[in-house]
Parts: C-alpha cells; structure tokens; sequence
C-alpha cells in the first residue's frame, strides 16, 4: 500500500496534543556573550512556546557553540547524553531552539531515534494553530510550505514514472520526489497570488480608512506584551486575551477617542519574538503593512519581564526589517501592577507606564498620543465653496479649526490637521 502523493504538498501536523501531551526535551546553543539572549534564557522562552503548543517539557540540555558539528549540530557526547536523557523521561520528540539545516535534522533523527524539530517549526505550528481569518491561514499556510520545500525526502522512488527510449536506455525518469517539489512550488506561487489580491484588498481598507480624516495607530511589540489587553483597555475592542505567546495573529481595527475630542484608529498587530523564523516577514508582509503605514506606533513592552531589554531590541530589528523604524513612536512600559519595572523609561522616545489590566497611566498615555498626533499636523489655510461642506466638515473633524468665516458664498478656513488631510482637501478644492 503506497501513500498518496498529496501527503507530501502539505506537511503534516508536527504536534499532536488530541491525545495524552507529548514530552519532549529541548536543547539550545550557548552563543555566547553576542547573543541576545544567553542559552538559559533563550530556553525559558522555548518551553513557553512548547507549553502554548500543548507539549510537556521534561527536560533540558545546553550544546556549548565551540563544540558544534556542521552535520548535526550537536556534538556526538551532546547527542548520548540527549538521548539518554529522552529515554529515562520518556520524552518522544526533541526541540532545537536553532534552525537546523535538513541535512541536520535528518541525522539528528537517526542519531537520537526520535523526531526533531527546531523553533521555526515550532513557531509554524503555533501560527497554524493561531490563524483564523482567511489571510493568517494563507500567510502561515505559505511559511509552512516555504520550510517544508528544501525539507522534502526521497520517500517515494518506487513510484518514479518511467521514461521513454530504447531498450536498455530508459531510465527512472521523473521521480516522486521531484513531483512533490514541483507541487509544492506550484502551490506556493499560488498561494502568493493569492496573498497579493489580499494585500490589494487590504490596500483598499486603508485607502477607504484614509478617506476618512482619521490617524492611524498600530501596536506593535513583543508577543505576549499585553498589546491586546491595552487594545481592550483603550477601545473596548474585545479581542481575544490570553497569558500565551502568539495569543492572537490577525490585525484588529478599533476608533479610538481621544481626550481632546479627536479620534484615530487603533490597529492590533501580530506580535514579534527573538528568531523570527525565516520568511515571517515576506509571509506576513500584508499584515505587517498596518504597521508601515500608520502614523503613530506604541511599543508595547513588558516592564515586568526580566528580559524587557533584549525583547526592546528584537522589536527595533524588526521595525527596521519593515522600514519602519523612523515612524513617530511612544514607548509604553505596561504590566505596572506587576513587580517593579526591570527597564527604566529613558529620554530617547516619548515613554508611558500603565498597567492595562488595571487602568493605571492610561488617561496620560491618551493625552500623549493627541499630543503627538498633533505634533505631525500642518496648518492650512484655503478657501470652500458652500456647496462643499463635507470638506468643511472633515477639517472640524480631523483637526482645529483656527478660524473661520464666511465671505458671499466661500467659507475661508485656517485649521491645523494632519498633513495627508490637508493633501487630501488641496486635491478635492483643486477638482472644484
């Protein structure tokens, strides 16, 4: 009895937690002092992920980098007492915390008799977990492939389709393993079509979202900072909220009111961790397009958190990744119900401590973004047919109206508003 070819276009699930959940063992390399985060800390953060995924962690083993083996990472006396640990825990798949190469995660297997698999594969799972609107299945559905393409092994020679010729001349011709590659791109090319219409459409949102005079402001930060919870504190957005990484991927778009009687749109984006898979950013570009395009980013830090630090310096990777890090900026340290603050506000960005569960320095971080988003408007001063009150009205409503009076049948206007507004209303008078 053969498997079916289609087995090989979509991976299977790497974790399956319908039964008992699966123990496992995880393993980092110690880097070094360039690293970001050291071994240890690197593994508290694996097995938050291994628990999000529903695994039991059950032990743990640390490969010092000057011992690596180019064919399997991990040095031979690393490999035994891994192994040894697996059996005596019971464990049936190990994690590497580094991306492995195929070559490595097949000798791995061989060596550890046991599956493995690395924090990208990981990371992949819980984002499939996580994805519920068409384009997060989509996006993740593409990095799945992506990863799994250069992974594809020759499982499947005997069915090789037979090649025509001379006797004695024919050969094996196509193999499975080269119609599974084949199909795999086919797919992902697809799935790429498909993403740019999603990312047209989502152009279309914005462009629809711009047309009314509001600023927009996207959250942005490391996963499981609290930004839904300050979304929900802020908005009342009611948007999913759990203590697990990656709780929530897809954006959400709520108006946000501010204390001068302006308002903006909120944007909830997916949050950022300490190596990012491979591609997440060219997977998830239409969703992190939010965040490109917004006028205002809050950073949303985990002022508990002892690693706050090396979580600040992932985020401005990725933000500089994205181009975006000269965007307008407040850097808000939540969780300030928790133990005191392990990172200090400093003077390089405009800083807000809250506590988003509680409320506290929220009211402060409302007028701080009026106050910024004011900072980014322009005065204008023009002159609107009576005829053409909604331009009128979207200077009240975007901005201030400095000064206003009516001369026969022209309303002339200073106001102070955003400067795509006033873009906007040049255009439109210059239409008239």
């Amino acid at each position: 009895m053969t498997a079916s070819p289609r087995s090989a276009m979509v991976a299977a699930p790497v974790i399956d937690v319908t039964h008992t959940p699966e123990r496992v063992v995880l393993v980092a390399i110690e880097h070094g002092r360039g690293a970001l985060l050291d071994a240890e800390e690197s593994l508290d953060e694996l097995a938050e992920l291994a628990a999000t995924a529903g695994l039991v962690v059950v032990g743990r083993a640390v490969q010092p980098a000057r011992q690596l083996n180019p064919g399997t990472l991990l040095g031979s006396g690393k490999i035994e007492a891994v192994k040894q640990l697996a059996e005596g825990e019971r464990a049936s798949l190990i994690i590497v915390d580094d991306e492995l190469s195929p070559a490595q995660q097949r000798n791995l297997e061989r060596a550890l008799c046991r599956r493995v698999i690395d924090r990208t594969q990981l990371i992949l799972d819980i984002f499939a977990r996580r994805a519920t609107s068409q384009a997060g299945k989509l996006q993740v559905e593409l990095a799945q492939l992506e990863y799994l393409l250069p992974r594809l092994t020759r499982a499947w020679t005997h069915l090789s389709r037979q090649a025509g010729g001379a006797v004695g001349l024919r050969g094996p011709g196509e193999t499975q393993l080269e119609v599974d590659r084949r199909r795999v791109r086919e797919r992902i090319a697809m799935l790429k079509k498909r993403l740019a219409q999603v990312s047209r459409t989502r152009g279309l949102h914005r462009a629809s979202r711009h047309a009314v005079p509001y600023p927009t402001v996207a959250l942005v930060g490391y996963t499981n900072a609290g930004k839904s919870t300050l979304m929900n504190a802020l908005t009342d957005a009611g948007v999913l909220v759990a203590n697990q990484l990656f709780a929530t991927l897809d954006p959400t778009v709520r108006l946000l009111r501010l204390p001068d009687g302006g308002e903006a749109l909120l944007i909830d984006t997916v949050g950022f961790i300490h190596k990012l898979p491979h591609g997440f950013v060219d997977a998830f570009k239409s969703t992190l397009e939010e965040v490109q395009t917004a006028d205002l980013l809050l950073h949303v830090v985990d002022a508990s958190n002892p690693h706050a630090g090396e979580q600040i310096a992932v985020v401005e990777r990725v933000l500089g990744e994205l181009g975006a890090e000269r965007l307008p900026r407040i850097t808000v340290f939540n969780k300030a119900d928790l133990p005191p603050p392990q990172v200090r506000p400093t003077a390089a960005r405009p800083t807000c401590v809250v506590s988003a569960r509680s409320g506290h320095g929220l009211p402060l971080l409302l007028r701080q973004i009026g106050t910024l988003l004011k900072t980014q408007q322009e005065r204008l001063h023009v002159f609107i047919p009576v005829g053409r009150g909604d331009l009128l009205a979207q200077l009240h409503q975007s901005g201030r109206v400095a000064a206003q009076t009516l001369n026969d049948d022209t309303f002339e206007v200073t106001a102070y508003v955003p400067s795509k507004v006033a873009g906007r209303i040049r255009k439109a008078l210059a239409a008239c």
